[in-house]
């Protein structure tokens, strides 16, 4: 009877991250910055905790994979370009744009697509068991949720252009996709050595979440980014 219920676990915990990810889809839509990040942040928590209880149990599954990609591309790819399609529908558009006004918020699904994209070829890379190739969806669903959450003020003002967000938009998708190789922050063990350019990650993400605050997170993806183009330019 365990092994039956506990076979059934890394699969629940996948359709908790789906579950959380289309509420926060409904969040976004309707504005909730907020809330649209929270839910987000607990789909990335549900995916954490489905591949670790498939290891500690040996629970694996046929559609086990198949299941957390599709779970994915909501949580990490709807979920944001929901809440970017919420931004450009708030922005101020030059009297020159307003006849794209209507047409533009839809680019926002750019980055569901090209999510889908990533998925896709994650699934199928045999480069990616112990760092990544490109930007991870978790981590552009981040940037995009605390972007909405912590600097809707300033993306939504009369300065800010639309055409800067499209710019954002294309090259957070173009990230997603990009030979880029990118550190993990698994851990095998807690030597420095082994796992130095973790540490340094996590010791600078510190005070950029105790200064920038929700924005924080978005700058941690920044971070993240630099850090990984440093490193591969160091190898």
């Amino acid at each position: 009877m365990a092994n039956r219920i506990t076979r059934h676990i890394p699969n629940a915990l996948t359709c908790m991250n789906l579950f959380s990810g289309g509420i926060a889809c409904v969040m976004a839509f309707g504005q909730h910055y907020g809330l649209a990040l929270a839910f987000i942040m607990a789909s990335a928590v549900f995916d954490f905790l489905d591949g670790f209880a498939a290891r500690a149990l040996k629970a694996y599954s046929v559609i086990g994979k198949d299941l957390d990609s599709l779970a994915d591309d909501i949580s990490f790819g709807l979920a944001p370009a929901a809440v970017v399609y919420s931004l450009f529908t708030e922005m101020h558009y030059p009297a020159y744009m307003e006849g794209l006004a209507t047409y533009l918020p839809y680019t926002a699904f750019l980055i569901a697509v090209f999510s889908g994209l990533r998925l896709a070829k994650f699934n199928n890379d045999t480069r990616q068991t112990t760092s990544f190739i490109g930007l991870p969806v978790p981590a552009n669903a981040l940037f995009w949720g605390a972007l909405g959450a912590g600097m809707h003020g300033v993306l939504t003002a009369d300065t800010f252009h639309p055409l800067y967000l499209l710019v954002l938009v294309c090259f957070s998708s173009w990230l997603l996709v990009s030979e880029i190789p990118m550190f993990s922050l698994k851990f095998k063990n807690f030597s420095w050595k082994d796992n130095k350019v973790s540490f340094i990650f996590l010791l600078v993400c510190i005070p950029l979440l105790a200064v920038f605050g929700i924005s924080g997170f978005a700058v941690v993806i920044l971070w993240y980014i630099l850090l990984s183009l440093c490193t591969q330019h160091d190898k």
